[in-house]
């Protein structure tokens, strides 16, 4: 570990004030620059029942941001021969080919534009646990639009799609992929989860509700349910959501989701042509959920927080709902990872978090 000393006491200092101000409650920051960890940084209370103080081995269950797992899998199924970008969903999964899905290919999913952007509306939270369940739902779902024609964000099909690819190719469900092939050469087990084991529920973060969210957009609130496009304390606290493999969303320490994306730029996940690949903007369209632009590459959306548009992406990464934010740059070796125990309906904290960081690592000549 290489720490930087001036730049962990400035991120502390924003932590400490975020806190003191009551604008957080509990914060994790982890920074790798080329795969060393500088910045390892918490602040605040992981439970505010108890008092229970953040540390570093902390876990969060931080929504979305957890799809840089579940995108990692699906390129590592590539890595591995299981499966091609371009191979048909419907080669290993045949019941989704319904309705017109029989073209949707794994790029597809990758780039949200595999037209189910939905869970089906008999389809609520309390079902996310039952795994055949909601795999046989977006198999039998009509498809928005035809793949690859648009995309708009599958806020939780996105997780069930790429899961259910890998466990066709490979009998194995995500959360044993994860540890199979990134906790443990990693040696970061208990860092990172599709499923929290029970005797390691006590160890979390206990989100809380922060201010009221916003009326959606319009079209979001057409296509996505109110629990897909909102995410609740309670969602993040179910025991059953916490312990199900449900890798639309995960749960996982700073640090360690950190040191998984310093992996992916260093080349012990994923070789420098593969890297290439899947951080070259694969779909550049308007999101039919939000209504926004979005470039995205294959399986991440490209650009960090509050760049501009015509800024060239060199970061890739996810946020999650409530303000959580993990992102990698391929330009400066950055890997940067925020957890929280507050939803808010912004990410204030998180960008001028990696604002601060990006200055201080990457200064503008």
């Amino acid at each position: 570990m290489t720490m930087m000393p001036s730049l962990q006491q400035k991120v502390q200092g924003v932590l400490d004030e975020c806190v003191d101000s009551g604008a957080e409650t509990g914060l994790q920051v982890a920074v790798c620059h080329h795969g060393d960890l500088v910045v390892d940084a918490v602040a605040g209370v992981a439970d505010g029942r108890t008092g229970r103080r953040v540390t570093p081995q902390t876990p969060f269950f931080s929504f979305s941001a957890g799809k840089v797992m579940t995108s990692l899998i699906a390129h590592l199924l590539v890595t591995t021969g299981a499966v091609a970008y371009d191979t048909p969903v419907a080669d290993l999964w045949p019941e989704f080919a319904a309705h017109g899905k029989a073209t949707a290919t794994l790029r597809h999913v990758l780039t949200h534009s595999a037209g189910v952007p939905a869970m089906p509306r008999d389809v609520g939270p309390a079902d996310l646990t039952d795994w055949s369940r909601v795999c046989s739902a977006i198999a039998d779902a009509e498809p928005r639009w035809r793949p690859g024609t648009a995309t708009g964000y599958h806020s939780f099909t996105y997780g069930f799609l790429v899961g259910e690819v890998a466990r066709r190719a490979t009998g194995k469900p995500m959360r044993q992929l994860l540890h199979d092939w990134v906790t443990v050469p990693l040696g970061l087990d208990g860092d990172l989860y599709f499923g929290v084991p029970l005797p390691d529920l006590t160890r979390l973060a206990r989100l809380e509700d922060g201010a009221p969210w916003p009326s959606g957009p319009p079209d979001g609130d057409a296509l996505l349910a109110q629990w897909e496009l909102r995410p609740t304390a309670a969602m993040g606290n179910s025991p059953e959501i916490l312990q199900a493999d449900v890798p639309s969303v995960g749960t996982f320490a700073a640090r360690g989701i950190a040191a998984m994306n310093a992996a992916v730029l260093d080349g012990r996940l994923i070789d420098g042509h593969r890297l290439a690949e899947l951080t070259a903007v694969a779909f550049e369209g308007t999101d039919q959920v939000f209504g926004n632009r979005v470039r995205l590459a294959l399986g991440f959306p490209l650009g960090r927080i509050g760049t501009r548009p015509d800024e060239t992406p060199t970061t890739f990464g996810w946020v999650g709902g409530g303000g959580s934010y993990v992102y990698a740059d391929t330009a400066t070796g950055i890997s940067f990872a925020m957890t929280k125990t507050r939803l808010t309906p912004h990410f204030d904290t998180a960008r001028r978090l990696a604002d601060l960081i990006t200055a201080e690592i990457d200064p503008p000549a």
